[in-house]
């Protein structure tokens, strides 16, 4: 996959440097890989709804062999971004505004329950990770760098799942989380002031480092709304 690069200050790139590899262990295997190469395929629109795929297919053009690839297909299944039909292939889902809309009256009161318990529960080691996501998710909003936001994004959300250590809301919030990207992407360039999303996420990454619950689910609630008024504007 291609790595994010963002012009930084030395200070950022020694912070990046020292994030990265914590951010990429949990998505060293094969299958995980294989996840993050499709979800991104799907999610920025390269495969797009409705489109009919197989394993064998996207074995050839992410470079995987069909294992990880089917173990990856069944988990973008269970976060209701494709529909496995036996004997018939895969389906990329269609984009749902109405469920999107019911997707995010769930959202807001996880993501504030998962943001409060991260800032708990994170040991110093996590809170630095929280911290250097926030200093490079607030360069990308400076260079208004779309792809480095959305990869950021991702692994922001995977270390606030990590952190929260609470596996109801991480199985809620699979299902949510791919559907609402591939939502932003389809409508960010029309409606959404992208480097204002990357500060709101930005500070609740700045709030979980600094252990503080409170802010953590305020800066959450702060960044729903602003996702609710993006989602108006883009079905209005």
């Amino acid at each position: 996959m291609e790595q994010i690069r963002i012009a930084r200050p030395k200070s950022a790139r020694r912070s990046a440097r020292r994030a990265t590899p914590s951010l990429e262990s949990q998505e060293s295997s094969l299958t995980e890989r294989a996840w993050r190469a499709l979800e991104e395929e799907i999610v920025t629109l390269r495969i797009p709804p409705g489109s009919v795929v197989s394993e064998a297919g996207l074995s050839a053009r992410l470079g995987f062999g069909r294992t990880p690839v089917r173990e990856a297909l069944q988990r973008l299944a269970s976060e209701g971004l494709v529909q496995i039909l036996p004997r018939r292939g895969v389906i990329v889902t269609d984009i749902d505004v109405a469920a999107q809309l019911r997707l995010l009256e769930v959202r807001r009161e996880i993501e504030r329950l998962l943001a409060r318990s991260a800032a708990q529960r994170s040991p110093p080691e996590v809170r630095n990770r929280f911290d250097s996501i926030a200093e490079v998710m607030e360069q990308a909003a400076e260079r208004q760098d779309d792809m480095a936001f959305m990869r950021l994004d991702r692994a922001f959300n995977l270390l606030l799942l990590e952190a929260a250590a609470n596996e109801f809301a991480t199985a809620a919030m699979r299902i949510i989380n791919g559907l609402a990207r591939r939502f932003w992407y389809v409508h960010y360039k029309q409606v959404a002031d992208m480097p204002l999303a990357a500060r709101l996420h930005a500070a609740v990454a700045r709030a979980v480092a600094a252990g503080d619950p409170d802010a953590a689910a305020v800066a959450s609630d702060r960044l729903i709304d602003y996702i609710q008024d993006f989602s108006r504007k883009s079905i209005g």
